[in-house]
């Protein structure tokens, strides 16, 4: 009995020593995945930024810019990309929605991102494309990958339609979370005009007959949980300028838009409260259970081995007392 015992040990022993290692390295990528259909949206605020107004072509003084950020995930456009691609992939249709103080568009940018569901690394297929312009993206946008690293990536600019490195700074505390900062900064570059434009009967074309340009820069930084990969805030110190042409009479250039737009507060506490309940979920997948897993092994290994040692020497009988010796 003992014998069977130290057996079945044994067996349980190898199955979760080799269960340790199938979950961190076979299941996790395969189980760690950005849903296909999944909606999210976030509010940035520029307070008391510059805005141009269209009117009079002068830049002024506002209380409030708006930016609202929508990412909805594409299942249709998704199942027929991952008919070539040969893996889980996600699409999302965002769209970045800008208002002024008085609740009037300033701009609206639609862009479809294709990317891989573990990795995230960006899935070329048509339909990729930044407000109607077809891209190749390279590098990250929107989220970082699981398990993220202390080192620079390349992140994709949606205005100047290419990727930079943005670059890790160092790791901090944020609201009771180990962050990962990150820092990218976008010189001076001449960009495309929005192809929707918020003045009637003025078009990216009509603009370009005037040979005045559009130029953009920013300083871009994001907080992100490695484990999950999901930034828990950002903002960005943005500038945008007209530069050259008649539209600007006499004039050098003038502020498109200039603010330090930051997420609003409500949907920080959102984000942190998910990205706390995610990295759970993250890390009992990629340690709490394999380790786990690994000690109960050894344990169990241990266990098995003192059975069959005891089995293999049992203790020595009793020598029986010596009868009474009598005359």
């Amino acid at each position: 009995m003992r014998r069977k015992t130290s057996l079945v040990l044994l067996a349980l022993a190898v199955f979760f020593a080799a269960l340790s290692p199938l979950l961190r390295w076979y299941a996790f990528p395969r189980l760690a995945k950005i849903p296909a259909n999944q909606y999210q949206d976030m509010v940035l605020e520029a307070k008391d930024a510059t805005l141009i107004d269209y009117g009079s072509m002068t830049a002024r003084k506002v209380s409030k810019v708006t930016v609202v950020q929508t990412l909805k995930g594409n299942v249709e456009a998704s199942e027929k990309v991952e008919k070539t691609a040969g893996k889980d992939v996600v699409v999302w249709d965002g769209l970045s929605y800008v208002v002024g103080p008085d609740g009037k568009m300033v701009s609206k940018i639609p862009e479809r991102y294709i990317f891989d569901a573990h990795t995230q690394d960006p899935v070329h297929a048509p339909g990729e494309m930044v407000d109607g312009d077809p891209v190749t993206r390279e590098g990250i946008e929107f989220k970082w990958p699981f398990l993220t690293e202390k080192r620079d990536y390349e992140y994709f600019d949606a205005q100047a339609r290419t990727s930079a490195p943005i670059h890790y700074k160092g790791t901090q505390d944020f609201r009771g979370l180990d962050v990962y900062y990150f820092e990218q900064t976008i010189p001076w570059t001449k960009v495309p005009f929005p192809k929707t434009m918020p003045v009637q009967g003025i078009t990216p074309a009509s603009i370009a007959k005037t040979g005045t340009t559009r130029w953009y820069t920013t300083v871009r930084r994001f907080w992100v949980e490695p484990l999950t990969g999901a930034p828990v805030y950002g903002e960005e110190l943005h500038k945008e300028e007209l530069r050259g042409g008649t539209l600007l009479g006499d004039r050098d250039k003038v502020t498109v838009f200039a603010g330090d737009v930051k997420m609003r507060e409500d949907y920080i506490e959102h984000t942190v409260d998910l990205v706390k309940s995610n990295r759970t979920l993250v890390l009992l997948m990629t340690s709490y259970l394999p380790w786990g897993f690994l000690i109960l092994g050894v344990l169990l290994l241990a266990l098995a081995l003192l059975l069959e040692a005891r089995g293999r020497h049992p203790a020595p009988a009793k020598a029986d007392a010596p009868e009474p010796v009598t005359a």
